[in-house]
């Protein structure tokens, strides 16, 4: 069901054109926000883009890569007229490897996804966010970023460094109009899961417990629809 909560609002999500991504970009059109979705595949984004309507728009990056994040972000800029009034970081890529066995080109590969792009989002519209005197951050986290998991060297690396991330730019934006909140979610299941093997098994994981996509789409909408004045911190979410 439709409501306004969001209307007149814009909204980035990276990741977005499937799983925990696209679950967030519909219920922030759906309560009345313009989204601009970012991810690598034009085709997936296409159809999240007129599945939620509310004229999405689409962006195709790598935001791995500098030089193609910058690019996205001034053609958001120029679409929506500005930064967007919410910024969801998602994008991010999950791997279960043993170090011993990590590819250093593998290791690199998910620092680079899962901590440079967010920052990289940041460092290009964190200033016009300042300039304006609002925005709302929202980082997706994950329960890795408190916890210890074997085989999660790199994922837990990035996931640890994004909750220092979120943490220090929660500091140095009191008090500025800008708020920001870390949404870490024990497992959801997604296709991320498919190619999944834990060490020393060869059956997929059990994923009949996992939390749903939209759980962590509604602690978004329950984020940015709070009072002004009001800044959620962090929202840890687990199964019941």
């Amino acid at each position: 069901m439709s409501d306004a909560s969001l209307a007149g609002r814009t909204a980035l999500v990276t990741g977005a054109s499937r799983g925990i991504g696209a679950a967030i970009a519909a219920a922030l059109s759906t309560a009345g926000a313009r989204v601009a979705l970012v991810a690598r595949t034009r085709e997936k984004l296409d159809e999240v883009a007129k599945r939620i309507g509310n004229d999405a728009v689409v962006a195709v990056a790598d935001l791995s890569d500098e030089s193609s994040a910058a690019a996205a972000a001034q053609e958001i800029r120029k679409t929506l007229g500005g930064a967007p009034d919410i910024l969801v970081n998602n994008a991010g890529l999950f791997r279960i490897v043993e170090l011993a066995d990590e590819a250093v080109a593998d290791f690199a590969t998910i620092l680079r996804t899962n901590l440079l792009a967010p920052f990289l989002m940041l460092h290009e519209f964190l200033p016009l966010m300042r300039e304006r005197k609002s925005g709302h951050v929202i980082t997706i986290g994950s329960s890795a970023d408190r916890r210890i998991y074997a085989g999660n060297g790199a994922y837990s690396a990035t996931k640890y460094g994004m909750r220092a991330v979120h943490e220090v730019l929660r500091e140095e934006t009191r008090g500025t109009g800008i708020r920001a909140t870390l949404i870490s979610p024990a497992g959801v299941d997604t296709d991320i899961w498919d190619p999944i093997r834990f060490p020393g098994s060869s059956v997929p994981p059990d994923r009949s417990t996992m939390l749903d996509s939209s759980v962590v789409a509604d602690a978004v909408l329950y984020a940015v629809t709070r009072p002004l004045a009001v800044n959620i911190d962090e929202l840890r979410l687990s199964r019941s």
